[in-house]
């Protein structure tokens, strides 16, 4: 992991203090971006968010889904975590601690919204950071390749209806053309523009020219990220600046979920014999969440200045210290993994 990726935590959270200043500062720049939108979608939002995706998208190779059958436990493992169990325990546990426990201390009638917001971030795989989480826990790097490009495969189709079943369950109107356009404009032509490029760079020079590609564009795709956040917080900044303790509440059940799932997908895995080297990038893709799609789905269907965007982004703030503990977690916990694993 770079020194930039390392530290996006920090950098997330000067992105929060410069997105507040400069919505008190320059309140009328933001309004003429807010008001840059056709059919829901903010067009200067929308080209960050495929800066964004499409160069993590580069790096999947969709050839890698013949290799799935080799690690086909560990693969069910992470498919059940990720479309059976995820999304609707971040459900259950929005609709316990958003729409319930906390409701008390949060602003009102913004709870569906949060809610919505915690949901999209939970119904999409991680498909990039993934890489990262995989390498640093020593994962198999073949079985995180197939695994990621299946789930990119999936989400094309499994993504909507789920988002939709979801909010129906929490009573929030599903806006389906705009759910829809989300879909089309953030996963399916981002996946087919990236794999023409992916293709097309490779056919003229091969994985090293590719390489080069993927490590120019890796810091884009990062600022990217964070000119979003800056946008959104400078829209959010006077709601944080009264409601400091949104924050807070809302990364309470992220966090409960990104344990859960990481913890259940590491049991399941040991009880079905699966191998530590699967086993570890198993639990960390079970447990992690593609937030650029979630930031952007946000943004189109409640628009920016919702409470939908803005829990989005508290799954950023969070993403990489709780991941980074779930390395460690599964790093420690191998001796205990493997004296318990039976085929």
């Amino acid at each position: 992991m770079g020194t930039f990726e390392r530290y996006l935590t920090l950098w997330v959270a000067l992105c929060i203090v410069a997105g507040i200043g400069l919505g008190h500062l320059l309140p009328g720049l933001f309004a003429s971006i807010a008001s840059a939108e056709v059919a829901r979608v903010n067009l200067i939002v929308a080209v960050l968010i495929w800066l964004m995706i499409v160069p993590m998208l580069l790096k999947i190779d969709f050839g890698a889904l013949g290799s799935v059958r080799q690690q086909w436990k560990g693969v069910g493992v992470t498919l059940f975590i990720n479309w059976a169990v995820k999304p609707f325990s971040m459900a259950a546990l929005g609709a316990l601690f958003i729409g319930w426990l906390f409701a008390p201390l949060l602003p009102a009638g913004e709870g569906p919204s949060y809610i919505a917001g915690l949901i999209l971030l939970a119904a999409a795989p991680c498909t990039a950071m993934v890489f990262v989480w995989s390498n640093l826990c020593e994962g198999d790097p073949a079985y995180t390749l197939s695994q990621v490009a299946l789930n990119d495969v999936l989400m094309v189709f499994l993504f909507a209806p789920l988002v939709a079943l979801l909010l129906g369950v929490a009573s929030i109107s599903v806006p389906w053309d705009t759910l829809l356009i989300s879909v089309v404009l953030y996963i399916v032509v981002p996946v087919i523009v990236a794999q023409f490029v992916r293709q097309s760079v490779l056919g003229r020079g091969g994985q090293p020219t590719l390489d080069r590609l993927l490590a120019r564009l890796g810091p884009v795709s990062l600022i990217a990220l964070l000119a979003t956040l800056v946008l959104l917080f400078g829209f959010q900044g006077e709601q944080i600046v009264a409601q400091p303790l949104v924050i807070a509440l809302l990364a309470v059940p992220i966090l409960i979920q990104v344990y859960f799932n990481a913890g259940l997908a590491y049991w399941l895995s040991r009880r079905f014999g699966v191998a530590w080297c699967v086993a570890a990038p198993a639990a960390l893709i079970g447990a992690s969440n593609f937030f650029e799609l979630a930031v952007a789905a946000a943004i189109s269907l409640f628009a920016l200045k919702s409470g939908a965007a803005l829990a989005t982004v508290v799954g950023v703030l969070v993403e990489v210290p709780v991941m980074l503990s779930v390395v460690a977690i599964v790093k420690r916990s191998r001796g205990w993994y493997e004296r318990g694993a039976t085929a």
